[in-house]
């Protein structure tokens, strides 16, 4: 489809025969990949030359995570709205920019009041400002295929945790972590700030366009079952409140908070867990390689998958398999097992980084991704960031994390039944009756 002489991106997007929601969705890979510095995996190889360098404990580190998932949290709550409304460009633009001036303050941070400020304001913003930012860009720009559309930003966020480690590894080793910082400043700046002002936009309808790609000669073709359905549930108004009324709402909380709350805390003390293991420092990271990119590569088919059946079902295995990750890794004697539990935890985190993307929109609709992912916020701001600040408070009690995996096994089984009892709504103008009254009206007007 040609794109509109309006649409702004066609001077700088070169593919004008090409869907522009793929620029989109090209755009929020980059995005995620460039501001991957702010979660568990690349954190974790910080962990040990911070923790050496400056003498701060574990518990220490780990609440400057905590501070930035809240933060997070209170931020999406706040800007949900504004999203739906303007839409993501100024708001990831900003965002990145912010981030990239925090990372220039962990270069120089001396104290860990500092490191908690610096790191936890990042974090907040990154998660609010731009994955949720590109999260609901890449949402309303496709309906059914969503799921291989959002496989792209979870591609990038996944691919740059498990490569920007290595990268930053002879950096920390050969000049400090402090050199370390100051470059992933300099790459927020360019890979994320200056791509999202050029090329995210808002909805497709603000260009003459329509979700998917579709055009309006095909508009009215017959598709399949499945799709028809996915494309009829997406146009179905749900509001905020009205999606707080129904059980899935609170299932689906309850999914966020848990997984968050064991996931990201399994990010940031795996490769420390290993290193006291007796596993070394280079080769702890590349476990972190190896779970990172088996998410990432893991991505692709979680997609295509998610497409053709409902999240659920997809969120139900992932759930099952990081509870079996579990097991492995507090059973984990050698590099090998390790290697293992990363390919197993890897696997179901690329389920969960696409799921976390597609969960709310494909549950009520894109309209409202938003503010609707805002009103999710409050509540799962005060569980998800405790799980990092807990496992490192067991390390520093017990002397090790097998406690904290234990824990995490039994977290992930119940966002299992979480999510098998976590039926999708019906809006009560999609029903059956509705549409009847709705026909009835409409004949009586015609007569």
């Amino acid at each position: 489809m040609q794109l509109p002489e309006k649409t702004a991106p066609a001077l700088l997007w070169p593919f004008k025969t090409l869907y522009y929601g793929w620029g989109v969705a090209s755009v929020s890979m980059v995005l995620s990949f460039a501001t991957v510095q702010l979660y568990g995996p690349v954190l974790s190889v910080f962990v040990k030359p911070i923790n050496e360098d400056m003498g701060w404990s574990f518990t220490q580190i780990s609440l400057a995570f905590t501070i930035g998932s809240f933060l997070g949290s209170m931020f999406t709550a706040a800007i949900g709205r504004l999203l739906d409304q303007r839409g993501a460009r100024m708001v990831t633009t900003a965002s990145a920019m912010f981030v990239a001036a925090m990372m220039l303050g962990l270069a120089f941070m001396q104290s860990p009041w500092q490191m908690w400020i610096f790191f936890g304001l990042g974090r907040g913003v990154s998660i609010a400002g731009i994955q949720i930012g590109a999260t609901v860009a890449v949402a309303n720009w496709f309906v059914v295929k969503r799921g291989r559309a959002s496989s792209m930003s979870a591609f990038g966020q996944r691919f740059g945790q498990a490569v920007v480690p290595l990268m930053l590894l002879p950096i920390i080793i050969g000049l400090s972590w402090r050199h370390a910082y100051g470059v992933l400043a300099v790459s927020t700046l360019l890979l994320a700030a200056l791509p999202a002002y050029l090329f995210l936009r808002r909805r497709p309808e603000d260009y003459g366009l329509l979700p998917d790609g579709v055009s309006e000669s095909s508009r009215d073709t017959p598709v399949r079952p499945r799709e028809a359905a996915r494309a009829a549930a997406d146009a179905a108004p749900w509001t905020v409140r009205e999606a707080m009324r129904t059980r899935a709402f609170w299932l689906l909380i309850l999914t966020m908070a848990t997984i968050s709350f064991a996931q990201t805390s399994t990010n940031l003390h795996a490769a420390a867990s290993f290193q006291e293991m007796g596993i070394s420092f280079a080769a702890s990271a590349t476990i972190v390689f190896v779970f990172a990119m088996s998410s990432a590569i893991s991505t692709f088919p979680w997609g295509w998958l998610i497409d053709r059946l409902h999240i659920r079902y997809v969120m139900m295995v992932s759930s099952a398999m990081y509870v079996a990750s579990m097991f492995l890794i507090v059973n984990a004697d050698t590099y090998v097992d390790a290697v293992v539990f990363g390919v197993v935890f890897g696997t179901a985190a690329g389920a969960w980084t696409l799921a976390f993307r597609v969960l709310i929109p494909n549950y009520f609709g894109r309209r409202s991704t938003g503010a609707i992912r805002g009103a999710t916020a409050p509540i799962t701001a005060f569980l998800g960031p405790v799980g990092p600040l807990m496992a490192g408070f067991i390390r520093d009690q017990t002397g090790n994390f097998d406690l904290a995996f234990t824990i995490f096994a039994g977290v992930f089984a119940v966002a299992f039944v979480a999510m098998a009892l976590a039926r999708p709504p019906v809006h009560h103008t999609m029903r059956p009756g509705a549409l009847e009254t709705k026909n009835l009206a409409t004949t009586s007007e015609g007569a």
